[in-house]
């Protein structure tokens, strides 16, 4: 199946052209032909079968022969995360995720954070090429870097999951299935400061097991845990 993501289409197009990316794709990559059907997603749920009308290689038009729309799952995981020094580790992170099922991704900036400035639309690319590899047809939503505090300020409810000793508890017996994003903070962890606002603004301190968790694997480990709790 052929799979090209398409933001514009919507549930009345009759015909549309693929971006000059996904026309490139399409005729010249995979070769595909007048005639040839192929699977448009626009990210929001809905799944639109086409027929390729003029395979031209930056602007390739189709009409549309079918529309279906897949409902969003009740449950939203939202995993708020600090870049890693190392963006091929993000990277990863962002392509796992999103192909187990995560909903929405915000980026971090914390007092021990190694990197402060992400690449939005790489990482956006990402996103759409494991969005369609593993055959989703929700986008994750991708917040833009944002500081731990007015990340907080802005989402009082949530998990936060640290290395230090405090008391802590589990995503199984705290979380909850919207409006409830889990917090991982960067290599040098967050700073006392940082787990003393979250505190005060009432955040569950959860555990992610025994072993200490690199902060990609720290995110993806809280992602399918989030999924797997009924």
């Amino acid at each position: 199946m052929n799979l090209f993501y398409i933001p514009t289409i919507t549930a009345d197009s009759k015909q549309i052209t693929l971006s000059e990316e996904e026309s490139k794709h399409a005729c010249r990559v995979l070769r595909l032909k007048n005639g040839d059907i192929i699977t448009l997603l626009d990210g929001v749920g809905g799944t639109y079968l086409a027929e390729i009308e003029d395979a031209h290689p930056k602007h390739c038009s189709v009409s549309v022969l079918k529309y279906e729309f897949e409902e969003k799952k009740t449950k939203s995981v939202h995993i708020a995360i600090a870049p890693t020094k190392n963006m091929d580790r993000i990277e990863w992170f962002l392509e796992k995720t999103t192909e187990l099922g995560i909903d929405e991704i915000t980026f971090l900036l914390c007092k021990n954070s190694e990197r402060k400035q992400i690449k939005e639309d790489r990482l956006e690319k990402i996103l759409v090429s494991a969005m369609k590899q593993s055959k989703r047809t929700h986008l994750p939503k991708m917040n833009l870097l944002i500081s731990f505090k007015d990340f907080v300020n802005q989402h009082p409810n949530g998990a936060l999951a640290h290395c230090y000793e405090n008391a802590k508890t589990t995503l199984n017996d705290v979380f909850k299935s919207n409006n409830y994003p889990i917090l991982i903070g960067p290599e040098g962890d967050f700073s006392l400061e940082e787990i003393e606002l979250a505190k005060k603004a009432g955040y569950d301190f959860v555990t992610l097991g025994k072993n200490r968790l690199r902060t990609e694997t720290a995110g993806l480990y809280a992602c399918m845990q989030c999924l797997l709790i009924d």
